[in-house]
């Protein structure tokens, strides 16, 4: 399955090397092999982006209540009740509703492309989601990395998520921070390798004095 979206770059690239493939057999002499040259770089780009805008199916872990990770990636810190997971180029870039609730709020901003796992990153493109589970308050924030040049979101205000399911997509490497509500408590640590819609991320406290 390919992400929302993505069928404009792939047909675009695939437009792009079915063109000059024809040219590199048609035209003569030294245009042809730059042609053929062409025909290269379209042929990788258009299976990279296959494997890029990739959308696996996935199955959420844990219990309904469990907090479940938002990105494909690597655990880079955890403050409190904040995670941040950086998803590097070979990553899944669809990003998950860590539990469900209702979208109150969402806050896009442009700005730089600075790496996103760099602490001067605030100045980067981002788009801020706002869940209300009913229980408590849940942020997600996407940030867009030096190779990124949009955020895609999947939902709007007053959109209702299930845990696990698609709310957008951040190309070409990025971050993702989320904030947790008190009730919460990471059971993961910092470099831990997590996937959306399915690593459990974070369970509420009660469950954890229980055991």
């Amino acid at each position: 399955m390919l992400a929302k979206g993505s069928f404009s770059w792939i047909g675009g690239m695939a437009l792009f090397t079915t063109v000059t493939g024809y040219f590199s057999k048609t035209l003569p002499g030294l245009i042809s092999i730059l042609f053929f040259f062409l025909f290269a770089i379209g042929f990788a780009l258009t299976l990279f982006f296959f494997i890029f805008f990739r959308d696996p199916k996935r199955t959420p872990l844990g219990d309904e209540d469990d907090a479940i990770s938002p990105a494909d990636g690597r655990v880079i810190s955890i403050q409190d009740r904040s995670i941040s997971i950086f998803m590097n180029i070979h990553n899944v870039h669809v990003n998950r509703s860590p539990l469900a609730g209702t979208v109150t709020h969402i806050d896009y901003k442009p700005g730089g492309y600075i790496p996103a796992f760099n602490k001067d990153s605030y100045v980067n493109e981002r788009n801020h989601v706002v869940i209300n589970l009913g229980s408590g308050i849940l942020e997600i924030t996407q940030i867009a990395g030096v190779l990124t040049r949009r955020i895609v979101s999947y939902v709007s205000d007053g959109t209702q998520v299930e845990r696990g399911e698609r709310i957008g997509m951040i190309r070409f490497g990025s971050r993702v921070d989320v904030i947790i509500p008190d009730v919460y408590e990471f059971v993961v640590a910092v470099n831990d390798k997590v996937r959306a819609g399915e690593t459990v991320i974070a369970v509420k406290r009660s469950k954890i004095r229980e055991k």
